[in-house]
């Protein structure tokens, strides 16, 4: 699989009468671990894209698999493991730390969490070159992800940290949904305000990442509806210019809030006061000095360059052709769960 497939995945697969398979393709873009249980004298396995979910099946962390790693583990817990791959390199997503992944996970030795604390960190400092910081008068998290870097950027900055924006959790992250419109409405149902916290104030609101810019738009009218009087944006990751390709459903170029705009120009189009993005050499190096083994990351999405090295224009190209819908084309209609049942016949 190996030599024919190009790209990221983690698979996880029963082979019956055999044993449980796990592999991790070449570049080590997704996530993949593995866990261990010791009971009663028998050693069990689990295998997961994050770490977290260990604790409360009783299992510890045992390990990273590696880039191009396969792990084979017997009904009777022997566990066998081989490097499969002629040129393993682990190069991660760098958007898992942004955005994918719990705060609480421990990605290729890298805690998720103390990574956003940088975020924060690194990001607070390009405010300060961007932004009179005099002029704002609270931070404020956009909920959940951005809440670590939100709070060190405030502590950084010298000002207070608040929450004027509450989360309803029953509602699926906005930049995969399909469609704009549905989209715009989910994120008035995402999020409702506390208009007492942003009445005449000057607000900067933190972000994880724009994609699409639907979500931001939306939260900057509610912000201002709720009486805000400036209103800055700040994104713990830089630009969102390309689309990702290695298994996350993201938008096509055009889609790209940031595709072909500055700063300036997105900060109009979400009739933002500014927008601060983080720098993308600054966010590598953050991931890399956490864990130094890390040879590369792949962040495609924010520079374009693929790490598979089989991407080109042409290619995206084509994936924007095969996602766009003809007008004429019938949307899909939702379905009716109301079942009626005949008992006139026995």
């Amino acid at each position: 699989m190996h030599k024919r497939v190009r790209g990221a995945y983690a698979i996880v697969a029963m082979i019956a009468g055999y044993g449980m398979l796990a592999f991790r393709d070449p570049n080590g873009i997704r996530p993949l671990v593995l866990g261990k249980q010791e009971k009663n004298g028998k050693t069990s396995w689990a295998v997961a894209s994050e770490n977290v979910v260990f604790g409360g099946l009783s299992y510890h962390f045992e390990r990273d698999i590696q880039a191009g790693e396969a792990v084979f583990i017997e009904f009777d817990g022997t566990l066998h493991t081989r490097q499969c791959a002629e040129h393993p390199r682990l190069n991660p997503c760098l958007f898992e730390y942004v955005y994918f992944a719990r705060p609480d996970t421990i990605m290729d030795g890298v805690s998720v969490y103390q990574a956003r604390v940088d975020m924060g960190v690194l990001l607070a400092e390009k405010i300060k070159r961007e932004i009179n910081i005099n002029a704002i008068d609270v931070v404020m998290p956009i909920p959940d992800t951005s809440r670590p870097s939100a709070l060190e950027l405030a502590r950084a900055l010298g000002k207070p940290y608040r929450e004027g924006l509450i989360k309803n959790r029953y509602i699926g992250r906005t930049f995969i949904m399909p469609g704009q419109a549905t989209r715009k409405k989910s994120v008035r149902q995402k999020l409702n305000t506390i208009p007492s916290e942003f009445k005449g104030r000057n607000v900067l609101l933190v972000d994880d990442s724009i994609v699409r810019g639907t979500t931001s738009r939306e939260i900057v009218d509610m912000v201002r509806e709720s009486g805000a009087n400036k209103i800055y944006i700040a994104s713990a990751a830089p630009e969102v210019r390309y689309p990702n390709v290695y298994g996350i459903d993201m938008p096509t170029c055009e889609e790209l809030i940031a595709h072909n705009r500055t700063a300036a120009e997105i900060a109009r189009e979400i009739n933002a006061d500014a927008c601060v993005f983080q720098d993308l050499a600054g966010l590598e190096a953050i991931i890399r000095r956490l864990n130094p083994k890390i040879e590369g990351l792949d962040s495609s999405c924010f520079n374009g360059e693929y790490i598979t090295g089989d991407i080109d224009e042409a290619y995206l190209k084509r994936l924007s052709g095969h996602k766009k819908q003809p007008e004429n084309q019938p949307q899909p209609t939702p379905i009716d769960y109301n079942v009626s049942v005949d008992n006139s016949e026995e």
